[in-house]
């Protein structure tokens, strides 16, 4: 089943495709749907990944397939939001320039995850939720979990944990997490940081470097936003 938020970005997502030939941005979804951060816009997303409602095509700029839609239960307990044009009837799946790719049967052995944007290893930048372009990686060396997504790290406050400006950090998708983990959390809705978790007490939550040069942060439980958990850390040379 899927939540309203879900549903509600599905159907949108399916009417853009089908009017337009190019599904929505996130800007566009995050209007439709009345959310405040593209954050929100991309845990729906990924959710509906995982479930088999839509995927996205690599190497191609707001490029969504819509693989099926809901069934009529799950039509008729929720409404499409109010800023999407009517479904057509005809289910016609469509794809950015109005074709669809060669099937692509997946690696063995692998694990694909999105390069989304960058996430600050020292001082928090403005969270991106632009794809860059899809990577594989060795499933062997991912500790278990997903759906994941890849960041680009900048500077060096977890540079103790050996992991440093430039890596790509592969992220397990989780809104939750435990004290010790390194996780990516998004703070105050708008900046996305790569730290080690920790709950002090119910009345505040600390995001840890690991660099004396960083001092910790200290922020309220409302404040803070688990984006997912580190599962691997791959660098080039």
């Amino acid at each position: 089943m899927l939540t309203r938020k879900q549903y509600q970005l599905l159907v949108f997502i399916d009417a853009r495709i089908q009017e337009t030939g190019i599904s929505p941005s996130f800007d566009e979804m995050k209007v439709a749907l009345s959310l405040k951060s593209k954050s929100g816009i991309h845990r729906l997303i990924m959710a509906l990944e995982e479930r088999g409602f839509i995927r996205r095509l690599p190497h191609r700029a707001r490029a969504l397939e819509v693989l099926k839609r809901p069934d009529r239960m799950e039509r008729d307990k929720y409404a499409a939001p109010s800023a999407a044009p009517a479904a057509a009837p005809a289910f016609r799946p469509s794809v950015v320039e109005g074709r669809k790719p060669a099937e692509r049967a997946p690696l063995a052995g692998m694990i694909e995850a999105p390069l989304i944007g960058r996430v600050a290893a020292g001082v928090p930048i403005l969270a991106e939720s632009n794809i860059e372009a899809h990577l594989a990686f060795p499933a062997v060396m991912v500790r278990k979990g997903g759906p994941y997504y890849a960041l680009r790290v900048k500077g060096d406050s977890m540079i103790d944990m050996g992991i440093r400006d430039g890596d790509v950090a592969l992220i397990s998708s989780s809104d939750t997490a435990e004290t010790g983990d390194v996780v990516v959390a998004l703070v105050g809705e708008e900046e996305a940081t790569l730290k080690r978790f920790r709950r002090r007490g119910s009345g505040s939550i600390a995001l840890e470097p690991a660099n004396p040069a960083y001092e910790t942060q200290i922020y309220r439980p409302e404040q803070v936003a688990i984006q997912g958990k580190l599962a691997g850390i791959f660098r080039a040379y």
